[in-house]
């Protein structure tokens, strides 16, 4: 038995050194190419465009995301703006409003409610295409700021040459400062755009679709199969399925569009929770015909690389659960050099992204230990996600809130979820086995600490942000009314 839970242990650790090796693999690749120049054709076609802006409950936010689409310039003839709007509040109200006045100034809008929000955004996406004949097809959630030049800048990329299927930019941040979780956030975004999607659209690997911020053609959509609900994560579905059909995406990082990242650790938790189960969902879904595709040998292993990027957290917490029984019964546990290694990836990666973007590299990298910690912490409700995914069981699409001002405040904030107790007992199970480590096996100490201070950070945190919406919900009646939004609390 001991024998068995040893190679379970060290297939973990393989598993992991594996994946970080791929993400090793996307530094190298991006550094060899950090240098290029990129392309910056003229605007000489001006194609019908459709801006889709999928809405659920976005009081908050929905008139800043219309009043950025109707400054893009472009010809308002050739331009249609396409709220697909399920909410059940008081955004339906704000949008129409909005909408009328944008109408009354010439532009093209239409305001597409559903009977039923069946599909959740891949549904409205589908209901809105079908609706709407237009060449090319931009996209933003609520919570992001197209720039003026947005389609500018992205219909010549797109139309550069025939078989682009859509241009994907760059996040930005509305909120990057507003507090450390998402100073933390920040950092992995931009490690993400920075690094990652660099490394693969100079490598030629697939790129994802990262949901927003991006235009495509009507085309490609048609051609791959168009908008499927059948997984959590949409966007990546259906770019990887326009490119195993024989469809490039373009990666613009010189355009960025700025969003709103969660400030509140259960808006986070809800948000990388889907993303996970999305992403092993889109491994079940695409792994047959990834692997039939006659794409070349190095594009399928690195989109199963990236496939995968979710499943080195539950990975990382069996290691944990295996750690204090192979202990008790004896057995000597040493991470192995190379593993160790592989692990400086991930920060010079961080290193790298800072470093490209900002001139104060040192200054975004002091959110690298909270980012390490709530990372970590945040194992066990991402795992039960993969889990959740791998048993295909049906799963609800869970909006990540928004909030713009004081998350606190709003109606929209989140309550912490039942997997508050389960790492709470993390927590307890760590502390054990960093005693027994101390005692039996000191090298490991260091490495199970991680585990103690990650899900002690994780508790604390949530517990704070409890008490900090429950103290604001005094007071929220109060905003509410202000808002004029016909909110109701619950």
């Amino acid at each position: 038995m001991i024998a068995l839970l040893q190679l379970l242990y060290g297939i973990c650790a393989l598993a992991l050194g594996l994946y970080t090796a791929g993400q090793s693999l996307l530094l190298w690749r991006y550094w060899r190419s950090r240098k290029q120049p990129a392309a910056r054709p003229a605007l000489t076609e001006t194609p019908t465009v459709t801006v889709q802006l999928p809405l659920y409950n976005e009081a908050a936010v929905a008139e800043r995301l219309l009043d950025a689409v109707a400054g893009m310039q472009y010809p308002r003839d050739k331009l249609c703006i396409q709220v697909l709007d399920d909410s059940s509040d008081g955004t339906v109200q704000v949008v129409a409003r909005k909408l009328a006045a944008l109408q009354r100034r010439g532009f093209r809008v239409q305001h597409l409610r559903r009977g039923q929000r069946r599909g959740y955004k891949a549904g409205a996406l589908a209901a809105g295409f079908a609706q709407s004949r237009s060449e090319c097809y931009a996209i933003f959630d609520a919570d992001f700021v197209p720039p003026p030049d947005f389609l500018q800048r992205t219909v010549p990329q797109l139309l550069a040459q025939a078989d682009i299927g859509f241009v994907q930019c760059r996040w930005g941040h509305l909120n990057a400062d507003e507090n450390r979780l998402t100073r933390a956030q920040k950092l992995a975004i931009d490690t993400h755009f920075a690094i990652e999607q660099a490394a693969r659209s100079h490598s030629g690997w697939l790129l994802p679709f990262n949901g927003t911020g991006a235009l495509w053609r009507r085309e490609c959509i048609a051609a791959a199969g168009g908008w499927s609900a059948a997984t959590l994560t949409e966007d990546l579905d259906l770019s990887y399925r326009a490119q195993m059909v024989g469809w490039r995406a373009h990666y613009l990082a010189e355009l960025v569009v700025p969003g709103e990242i969660p400030p509140q650790l259960a808006a986070y938790k809800r948000q990388q929770a889907r993303w996970a189960a999305g992403s092993v969902q889109c491994l079940l879904k695409l792994l047959p015909r990834l692997l039939r595709s006659r794409l070349s040998r190095a594009k399928k292993i690195m989109a199963l690389q990236h496939l995968c990027q979710y499943l080195p957290q539950p990975l990382l917490l069996l290691m944990l659960l295996l750690t204090p029984l192979l202990l008790r019964a004896g057995a000597l546990l040493q991470l192995p050099l190379v593993l160790g290694l592989l692990g400086l990836a991930p920060p010079l990666m961080y290193a790298a992204s800072q470093a490209r973007l900002y001139r104060n590299w040192r200054s975004g990298m002091a959110a690298f230990p909270t980012l390490l910690l709530i990372g970590t912490g945040m194992s066990c409700r991402n795992s039960l996600a993969v889990f959740s995914a791998f048993l295909r069981r049906r799963q609800r699409f869970q909006r990540t809130p928004k909030f713009r001002r004081d998350w606190a405040r709003s109606p929209y904030a989140l309550a912490a979820d039942r997997s508050l107790l389960l790492e709470l007992l993390l927590l307890l199970y760590a502390l054990w086995a960093a005693a027994l480590a101390w005692d039996l096996q000191r090298e490991l100490f260091p490495y199970l600490c991680l585990y103690v201070l990650s899900f002690c950070t994780i508790v604390a945190w949530s517990i704070g942000d409890s008490w900090r919406r429950w103290r604001a919900r005094k007071t929220a009646p109060v905003a509410l009314e202000a808002d004029g939004l016909g909110w109701s609390q619950g």
